[in-house]
């Protein structure tokens, strides 16, 4: 058995993949956007301010000799996005829009699957959402295996769920930007799922999602992801007001509007502080509760986690989400997170030991939650050590090479 895998940008979960499937010697080739490698020309250059983005894109060197890249539509994405060319990057439709990026990639993937028909050099193809629909074709035409990462819910779930919202809070709906999908781009997630041969996901929130799916769809395996690096802490605060953090996008998919209502109720006892870009700039309820709290619109991840030590809470209230890595980063840093069933956080946390689940959706489940913290703050310290080892034992090469297993379990059948 040999694997392609392909992703135009190569998240986290994604290298922890390729790095499972390369020490398994089942990884053909890894096909992505933009890759460097340590000592490499795209290593030296990204020294250059304009160009500090390349580090991001640094892998392994293990994988260097089975990594091909085709970086033309990413690298017009990022130029524009620099130059604020927002016409290029326009949803769906920009030339440079994340979709064309997805969509040529996955063009070029197939192209290079055609040209090595016949070949011994792979068997099957393992690919993501919106980025599988041409690639997934030709491996069917050419009878190998394609496995589908799906890493958020099904979209059919998430319109339901997320129409409520609207309901609820309609000035929060400009945020709510899954709405603006095409009828086409629905279309074509529906088709991948119908093409692959098995599906991966990393919550059995997720899971659950695709039984709004109309029609039959191959099995489905639940492989929750890892966790970055344990690092050390001992200033839990005992005195003050709780130090609450929220990290993530700022809509209302993520359950910020219940979030920020919480913190207005607790105000004299909570200190807020939101990392996020906006959503949308057409929101004025958000605009407002961004000046009541301390905002900060980007980090770098280092910064993110290093932020993290000098918390006591992270609050993840999402209301329709894949996974959330910022749980598994915040729980590695030793934060007591509060999250809600719609995440992978019933895969993670054990309600009350390392962690705290609540119902989605509910402003006042987040104000009992944090009400309790303040009143209890030895809780806080327990849990977030008790978060701490759950992390140590699920490390990101624990979940690529249990990836690896599993399709390794699936062509033996």
């Amino acid at each position: 058995m040999k694997i392609i895998l392909s992703h135009p940008t190569g998240n986290a979960n994604v290298r922890a993949v390729a790095q499972g499937l390369n020490e398994a010697e089942t990884l053909s080739g890894f096909y992505t956007a933009i890759a460097s490698f340590p000592g490499d020309w795209l290593d030296r250059v990204s020294g250059i301010g304009a160009l500090a983005e390349i580090k991001r894109r640094q892998f392994h060197p293990a994988l260097q000799a089975r990594t091909k890249f085709y970086p033309w539509f990413e690298t017009g994405r990022l130029l524009a996005s620099k130059l604020h060319l927002s016409k290029l990057t326009r949803h769906e439709q920009g030339m440079f829009s994340v979709d064309a990026v997805y969509r040529q990639h996955d063009k070029w993937v197939a192209r290079n699957l055609k040209s090595q028909a016949g070949s011994t050099a792979y068997t099957a193809v393992y690919a993501y959402e919106d980025g599988a629909r041409y690639s997934f074709n030709e491996a069917k035409r050419l009878n190998i295996p394609c496995y589908y990462d799906l890493p958020i819910g099904y979209w059919r779930t998430a319109r339901r769920l997320l129409k409520q919202e609207i309901e609820k809070w309609p000035e929060w709906a400009s945020t709510l930007t899954g709405f603006k999908d095409s009828d086409t781009k629905l279309g074509y997630k529906d088709e991948e799922l119908q093409l692959a041969d098995h599906i991966f996901v990393a919550s059995s929130f997720t899971a659950k999602t695709l039984a709004d799916f109309n029609g039959r769809l191959a099995p489905v395996t639940v492989i929750p992801y890892g966790f970055p690096a344990v690092e050390p802490r001992s200033d839990y605060n005992s005195n003050g007001k709780l130090r609450v953090l929220f990290v993530g996008g700022l809509s209302q998919r993520k359950g910020i509007a219940n979030l920020f209502a919480a913190a207005g109720e607790l105000a004299d006892f909570v200190d807020l502080t939101v990392v996020g870009r906006k959503a949308s700039n057409d929101c004025a309820a958000l605009d407002n509760a961004l000046n009541k709290h301390k905002w900060i619109p980007s980090l770098p991840h280092a910064d993110i986690l290093k932020l993290m030590r000098t918390q006591d809470v992270l609050v993840f209230p999402s209301l329709f989400e894949g996974f959330g890595l910022v749980i598994t980063e915040a729980m590695s840093q030793g934060l007591t997170v509060i999250t809600t069933d719609r995440t992978a956080g019933p895969d993670l946390i054990t309600n009350g030991e390392n962690g705290l689940l609540i119902e989605a959706g509910s402003t006042q489940a987040i104000t009992l939650a944090l009400e309790n913290l303040i009143n209890d703050r030895r809780r806080i310290r327990l849990m977030g050590r008790a978060a701490q080892e759950t992390a140590s034992k699920r490390t990101w090469h624990v979940y690529g090479q249990e990836l690896a297993r599993a399709i390794a379990t699936l062509n033996r059948k």
